[in-house]
């Protein structure tokens, strides 16, 4: 590592750090945002009637089927143009927010169709209302089904947060290309980037890891 480029990152450090500070804000939003909207979204796909089925495949198909990049810029324009002025951070996020949305509702509709029947059956036939048996028998199963492939969607949320450089948040990617446009050393900033947008999505993988262990039921 040359003396040169560890200059330039002492010089540049508060700028790579608000750049984190950024994406690891937009990720945590657009998750937290998107797995509540998608419970619903799930829930909807396997309860709802046939018209709401309807309405929420098309919603998923739709959103799924789209390139996450023509999301956040349809978002950032067109809220503008309808005279939402939500600004480039608040567009991004809701754009990563419904991308995500339609992951997770997907994920679980998969999961609550993956319970045997005959659980449900079992619970009304000891009394148990629609209610109760949700909450007490299928979605503590559930959840914990979900939570693989619910790390991957978050992971993926925290790549796709790049994309929001392009409406002007300053997350790392844009705070990267500004420090590469004055001391001109893209390797070695772009390689620091990768490794930290890997640091970001490595915890994220390990906290999944963890609470998968901690809600596995006994063997």
């Amino acid at each position: 590592m040359s003396h040169a480029f560890l200059e330039q990152l002492w010089i540049a450090r508060y700028v790579i750090m608000n750049g984190i500070a950024m994406t690891v804000s937009i990720s945590l939003l657009a998750i937290l945002a998107g797995s509540v909207l998608g419970v619903f979204v799930g829930l909807a796909l396997v309860y709802g009637g046939m018209i709401l089925r309807l309405l929420v495949r098309a919603y998923t198909d739709i959103i799924r089927g789209t390139p996450v990049l023509v999301l956040v810029l349809a978002s950032y324009y067109v809220s503008a143009a309808v005279g939402l002025d939500l600004g480039p951070f608040s567009a991004g996020v809701l754009a990563l927010a419904i991308f995500c949305s339609s992951h997770v509702g997907e994920i679980v509709r998969g999961a609550l169709q993956a319970i045997p029947k005959g659980q449900t059956e079992a619970a009304k036939a000891i009394g148990l209302t629609f209610t109760q048996t949700f909450t007490s028998v299928l979605w503590p199963q559930a959840m914990r089904q979900c939570l693989p492939a619910w790390v991957n969607t978050a992971a993926e949320m925290v790549k796709a947060s790049t994309l929001l450089s392009v409406i002007g948040v300053a997350e790392l990617l844009l705070r990267t290309q500004e420090i590469i446009s004055r001391n001109f050393m893209s390797l070695q900033f772009y390689f620091l980037a990768g490794g930290l947008y890997f640091i970001v999505n490595y915890g994220i993988e390990h906290f999944g890891k963890y609470v998968e262990r901690k809600t596995a039921l006994p063997s």
